[in-house]
């Protein structure tokens, strides 16, 4: 919601002061202007950006508007999840975890959270870190750069959309400076004539060079910075399993193994400690 109000924020800031100059709005409309710098622009991202990383671009700048990943409610159940796994560990030894961490989809546990459940690549990140632990004698700071590894392995790749994006606004005023040469040509050719007309083609010219600036600055740009901030916040769950994982191998009982976890996680999704500590209870 807030991005869409950011951007009716410019919208009316921009053709507000115009009107307010005594502007004419119908001189800004200048369709072929848009045709040639949105299409060159689309052009070559598409030429520049890998097929996946085109549909990751498109998905992720549809999620923005639908706010972050994963809310308080999400943070809860994977520290209750990892909570009912270390607990089941502790008790029975991680050999006891083998059929969960093989099968989560049958597993009775991982079932407790089905939206856990669903999330593929965050149930993979668990289950591969906890198959070094079952069936190796792995050391805490031999496991630490390796989910290290992959953690910056994830957040390279969701940021790609977020560098995808910021590529094509700063090509944006670029292709407005070739909609506006173009304006020129098309100028050039009708001078003799009327100068109403002159003057319209001159117009239509600048506006190409507006349009190039706005929508790179106005919109683009603030749509990659929020597509980028959306990737930081829905890596810190990764981080909090990464962190109640580590505690668990290097001794420490699950209750304070995830009293680390929960001190990673965001300010504004993280339980308090008599909050979480009552929520522990409930768990088996």
């Amino acid at each position: 919601m807030l991005i869409i109000v950011g951007f009716l924020i410019v919208i009316l800031s921009v053709l507000g002061g115009y009107v307010g100059a005594h502007g004419k709005l119908g001189a800004l409309w200048q369709p072929y202007e848009l045709v040639i710098i949105g299409g060159a622009a689309l052009g070559a991202f598409l030429v520049g950006t890998p097929m996946k990383t085109v549909k990751q671009t498109l998905s992720s700048s549809i999620s923005v508007f639908k706010g972050p990943r994963y809310k308080q409610q999400d943070y809860l159940d994977v520290l209750s999840l990892l909570y009912e796994l270390l607990n089941k560990a502790r008790r029975e030894g991680f050999m006891a975890l083998e059929d969960h961490v093989e099968r989560p989809a049958d597993s009775a546990i991982f079932a407790n959270y089905p939206k856990v459940q669903a999330d593929h690549h965050l149930v993979d990140f668990m289950t591969d870190c906890l198959r070094l632990m079952i069936g190796s004698n792995i050391e805490p700071h031999e496991l630490e750069p390796l989910l290290e590894m992959e953690l910056e392995k994830h957040h390279a790749e969701a940021m790609q959309p977020a560098a995808a994006l910021n590529k094509v606004s700063d090509g944006l005023p670029g292709f407005g400076i070739v909609a506006a040469v173009l304006g020129i040509v098309i100028t050039m050719g009708s001078i003799g004539g009327a100068i109403e007309e002159v003057g319209a083609h001159v117009a239509g010219a600048l506006v190409g060079t507006f349009l190039g600036i706005l929508l790179a600055y106005g919109f683009v740009s603030p749509l990659a910075a929020a597509v980028e901030a959306r990737a930081e916040q829905d890596s810190r769950i990764y981080e909090s399993v990464k962190t109640a994982l580590l505690a668990c191998l290097r001794g420490y009982n699950p209750k304070i193994a995830l009293e680390f976890a929960r001190k990673t996680l965001p300010s504004n999704v993280r339980p308090g400690f008599s909050e979480f500590e009552a929520h522990l209870k409930t768990v088996k």
